[in-house]
């Protein structure tokens, strides 16, 4: 299956997005179509081989929609700002003539009126002002009608095509047949409902634009070129040409132009677009330099590792876009009401006529203004713009704060979380343990002559993990390095997950790990070693037990030091109810020692990576909603079976793709930062909803007359129009204002 993303332009309303899905998901091999009115783009699965695209885009052409092709080369996000831009120009262009032909329509029938000032042919003068308003000006709400009614639905178009032309049409018989139907007209009805309705669209299209402004920040940032050394000599060529393995050349002050690692200079780099923080970064041989973060005063070269779509920065725009185009749960009311809105409101507006005309017994003028003010008050575009308006801000302050969710589900979901589970290596501490005690037990091997006790364990040990990737090995090899010590490879080499390593070298067989692993091979400790390595776990050290030919002769300790701000991101998730469980390989004592200095009290020991994945099911089957923080490989399935799986951004490639949310800046607060965001979007979503629902609720109602019984009050339709151009645009302007969003201090 293949997924594409099309711009639409020429959406008028959420009917308009539903229409479209539903002539997409007709169509042979597409899987799922999905339309968002706000973000004017439609996400399509689709079968390519039973499919050819250009049927896809024929299929919205049809409806009388634009959809928007990216030719090879294309930036898909220019050509959509250029037609949003166009889109916004033209919706001004039009509310202005309308404006300039409307006014004196108005003057003629109100001011002037009311004065008693009379002009010659006035209502010849009217129509003649009010036809180009209606046909010209207008002429996209007829297209929009007829284009829907040609495939046998209704959108807002309908609405407006309909009510405008009932005042229309109507007027214009008063002023051919006025011995008929009398001297009154009502133009200055429909030039206003089209003018303001043109006004509201203007707002409403420019105000769409910018709640995609983070998008455009994030591709603001790339570089447009690159320095690249091609056959010998400096070139400079446009960004999209740079291949893996090209060497590229950086100067003080340049942006990055791909991801890479550093070959040759040194520099500090400015990263605070990736990590948020502003203090500058080292970078020397052997660095990774990110795309579009900034070169502060150095030169350096460095080889092209990820280009195109697979750098950083482009992973996070089209994340940042999938979650913008998703739909979340709290939207399918909406839909399910906008699929049946605009008929719905035709035949309540043809009740409020018949009831009045033929029931109530009013004359032909009042039931038609009822059902004229029932037309123009409905608003399908505040229901279609509540969620995903508020989604995008969300989702685009989100990557802002370093914080990408990756759909609009999860973003809804992440504050419903009640359990989280934090994996305790690379995530609350830092994953790089350092050595802390070498303990020898007694002397192994006489051949070493003089040297001490010390070296002679880092050597078997360092021996034991020259094949091993594991964080503790790095340290051990590290201490060796520091202390000189040569380090040959073993023959023979075997990693036991959750237990330690099995090695053989000069025809011994080395075991360096955990109390099972020796059990295991049948290699006992003596209580007075015991002793010795219960006291280094109740400090918190992971102890490794070193054994050679089955004889116990030392132990090694190391610590693994908390990151920093791990207790402040422990202690405010406790104080917002939430329950905190630490998960870890590490054994009972160590794994205690951390939790304490955490201040969490329920501790998940001695769990085997393959077992990750049942302690987060089990808690689910408790009925908890939970969500699991990792960054390791063996993090990856607990991470996808968890409600929410929030994945560190340093950590690895599987973790960051298995998770559902990514801590870009490796800081714990973000996962309170996280659920707060969701919070406060979900807060803006329901206040989105109710007000579109009530706005609808309500002007129906006394649209159609529901108060003239008590107070004698008719709605205008005029006043209609107004209610319902700016309801949309209310609601967009709520989602906005989450722009102005900080994340709590702590």
């Amino acid at each position: 299956m293949r997924r594409i993303v099309i711009p639409i332009s020429g959406m008028h309303c959420a009917s308009c997005a539903h229409n479209i899905e539903i002539n997409v998901r007709r169509l042979p091999g597409v899987s799922k179509a999905e339309v968002n009115f706000a973000s004017e783009e439609a996400v399509v699965e689709y079968d390519a081989s039973k499919l050819p695209i250009e049927k896809i885009y024929g299929a919205i052409d049809e409806l009388g929609y634009k959809a928007i092709r990216q030719e090879k080369g294309s930036n898909i996000e220019e050509i959509k700002e250029s037609a949003s831009h166009e889109e916004t120009k033209m919706l001004k262009k039009l509310f202005l003539w309308s404006l300039l032909l409307s006014l004196p329509v108005v003057i003629i029938s109100m001011p002037l009126d009311w004065a008693g000032i009379k002009i010659p042919y006035s209502q010849w003068l009217l129509l003649a002002l009010a036809t180009p308003v209606q046909f010209i000006i207008g002429a996209r709400f007829y297209r929009g009608a007829f284009l829907a009614l040609r495939h046998g639905m209704a959108s807002m178009d309908t609405l407006i095509a309909v009510g405008t032309s009932a005042a229309y049409f109507y007027s214009m018989a008063a002023v051919l047949m006025p011995q008929k139907l009398g001297a009154e007209v009502y133009f200055d009805t429909s030039v206003t409902i089209v003018t303001l309705i043109l006004l509201g669209k203007w707002m409403e299209s420019a105000s769409k634009s910018r709640a995609s402004d983070s998008i455009k920040k994030l591709i603001g940032l790339q570089p447009k070129n690159a320095i690249v050394l091609r056959k010998g000599a400096e070139a400079v060529i446009p960004i999209d040409e740079v291949v893996v393995g090209d060497i590229v050349i950086v100067k003080p002050g340049q942006k990055i132009p791909v991801d890479g690692i550093v070959l040759d200079g040194s520099s500090t780099m400015d990263e605070s677009m990736v990590t948020g923080e502003s203090i500058p970064v080292e970078k020397r041989q052997g660095s990774e330099v990110i795309g579009a973060t900034i070169n502060q005063n150095g030169s350096f070269k460095f080889r092209a590792t990820k280009v195109g779509r697979d750098t950083m920065l482009s992973q996070i725009i089209a994340m940042v876009e999938e979650a913008q185009n998703s739909r979340a749960p709290i939207q399918r009311l909406a839909d399910r009401v906008s699929a049946v809105f605009v008929p719905t409101v035709i035949l309540i507006s043809l009740a409020a006529f018949s009831g009045w005309y033929f029931l109530a017994h009013k004359d032909f003028v009042f039931s038609l203004t009822a059902m004229i003010s029932v037309l123009i008050i409905a608003c399908p575009c505040a229901l279609g713009l509540a969620t995903p308006t508020a989604i995008m801000v969300g989702t685009g302050k989100g990557a802002e704060n370093g914080i990408l969710i990756k759909s609009a589900e999860t973003l809804e979901n992440v504050h419903r979380v009640n359990t989280i589970i934090f994996d305790k290596t690379g995530t609350l501490t830092k994953g790089k343990p350092s050595i802390t005690d070498i303990i020898p037990f007694q002397r192994a091997d006489k051949r070493f002559g003089s040297r001490s006790d010390e070296k002679i364990l880092m050597e078997y040990a360092a021996i034991a993990e020259k094949k091993s990737e594991h964080p503790l090995a790095s340290a051990i090899l590290k201490r060796a390095e520091d202390e000189n010590i040569s380090v040959t490879e073993p023959y023979y080499f075997e990693a036991i997950p959750g237990e330690g390593i099995v090695a053989k070298h000069s025809l011994k067989t080395i075991l360096l790990g955990n109390r099972k692993l020796l059990s295991k091979n049948k290699v006992k400790i003596s209580p007075d070693h015991d002793d010795e390595i219960s006291k280094l776990e109740a400090q918190g050290k992971t102890v490794l037990i070193l054994a050679v030919n089955k004889e116990v002769i030392g132990i090694i300790a190391a610590a693994d030091t908390l990151k920093e701000h791990s207790r402040e991101a422990v202690a405010q998730l406790q104080k917002s109810g939430r329950e905190i469980v630490m998960l870890t390989g590490d054994n009972s004592k160590t794994a205690f020692a951390i939790a304490k200095e955490l201040g969490i009290y329920n501790i998940i020991p001695e769990v085997l990576p393959k077992d990750k994945e049942a302690q987060v099911e089990k808690l689910q089957k408790e009925g908890r909603v939970v969500a699991m923080v990792g960054d390791g490989i063996n993090d990856a399935p607990a991470l996808a079976r968890a409600d929410v799986g929030i994945a560190i951004g340093a950590g690895t490639d599987v973790a960051m793709e298995t998770g559902q949310i990514i801590l870009v800046k490796n800081d714990l607060r973000d996962v309170v930062h996280a659920i707060n965001l969701s919070e406060y979007t979900m807060r803006k979503i329901r206040q989105n909803l109710f007000w579109a629902f009530f706005y609808n609720s309500i002007g129906i109602p006394i649209a159609a007359g529901a108060l003239y019984p008590l107070t004698g009050f008719l709605l205008n339709p005029m006043i209609a129009a107004g209610a319902m151009a700016f309801s949309s645009v209310s609601v967009v302007s709520n989602s906005l204002s989450m722009r102005r969003y900080r994340n709590k201090k702590f």
